[in-house]
């Protein structure tokens, strides 16, 4: 397993987000946000500026995280040709940032989540797509038609493309509150599919909070995946801040500076904390072995 953040948890500067990672010993940033500019805003110069600055200093790009498919799930032939270029569009930046991976929705969901619509829907929206050198993860979102992997495995499997993986975030399953105990039900439904995983951890519905404090018992979940020889990207969300708590539309649209306000005070607790947690579990997988 690699440790990896999603850079505005940290700062909208790209140098201060790099400096914490490298400081604290993580090999990867996953990249949202850059210099108060929202992901799929970032402009071709600024996205290979990002994958360069990077490389300089010895971090990997973890993922890219678009806001691909987050939206209202399309009612008409104009609304599935716009997601879909948007989608395209994602695509394309991910290739020339350098990621291996591009984050996708299942669409907001209007009442309970329905993943058979969504997946009716977007089975449409990514035929003939070219994924060349990008694989795309659909994410266990909170207010999508996935919150749980109970329906993200339903969507996956009606969608039918196996190039589709799973982005595992069992801290959205909780905050949606289609399942307040994600472990270890969930992630055996779906470990065979989970390519990359989100770290944060809720307290219920009201909010995040320090890694360790939460409703998730990551030490059990980080063994289990351990376990099963996961060697993908453990990348924190923090989601948490000092003295303050994200509210829905910071949630929605992470980006900006309201967003990362505080975040590099509260990532640097997190991001010690996992990596000690991590550390601790490889020791005693490694003690049973």
């Amino acid at each position: 397993m690699r440790l990896a953040i999603i850079n505005d948890e940290i700062d909208q500067s790209l140098d201060r987000a790099i400096g914490l990672a490298t400081h604290l010993g993580y090999t990867g940033l996953e990249v949202r946000s850059v210099w108060n500019r929202p992901p799929h805003l970032l402009d071709d110069g600024q996205l290979r500026r990002i994958r360069e600055t990077l490389a300089s200093a010895g971090l990997e790009v973890a993922g890219f995280c678009p806001p691909a498919l987050k939206c209202a799930l399309p009612r008409t032939s104009q609304d599935a040709a716009r997601v879909r270029a948007e989608l395209e569009d994602a695509i394309r930046r991910a290739r020339l940032l350098g990621s291996p991976t591009v984050r996708i929705f299942s669409f907001f969901r209007d009442g309970d989540p329905d993943p058979s619509a969504a997946a009716t829907v977007a089975r449409d929206v990514l035929a003939g797509l070219d994924w060349h050198g990008v694989e795309p993860l659909v994410e266990s979102g909170t207010r999508t038609n996935t919150p749980t992997m109970r329906h993200l495995m339903d969507f996956l499997d009606q969608v039918g493309d196996d190039r589709l993986g799973a982005l595992w975030d069992p801290g959205n399953s909780v905050f949606s509150g289609w399942d307040p105990q994600p472990f270890p039900a969930d992630y055996t439904l779906g470990r065979e599919r989970i390519k990359h995983v989100h770290v944060k951890d809720p307290a219920g519905r009201s909010g995040y909070v320090r890694m360790g404090d939460g409703d998730l018992p990551w030490r059990e979940i980080l063994t289990a995946l351990s376990d099963d020889g996961y060697a993908g990207w453990l990348s924190l969300e923090t989601h948490w801040r000092i003295g303050r708590v994200l509210t829905a539309g910071q949630r929605d649209e992470p980006w900006g500076d309201t967003f990362s306000e505080g975040g590099s005070e509260a990532s640097a607790t997190c991001m010690r904390l996992l990596s000690a947690l991590l550390d601790d579990v490889r020791q005693s997988v490694g003690a049973r072995a």
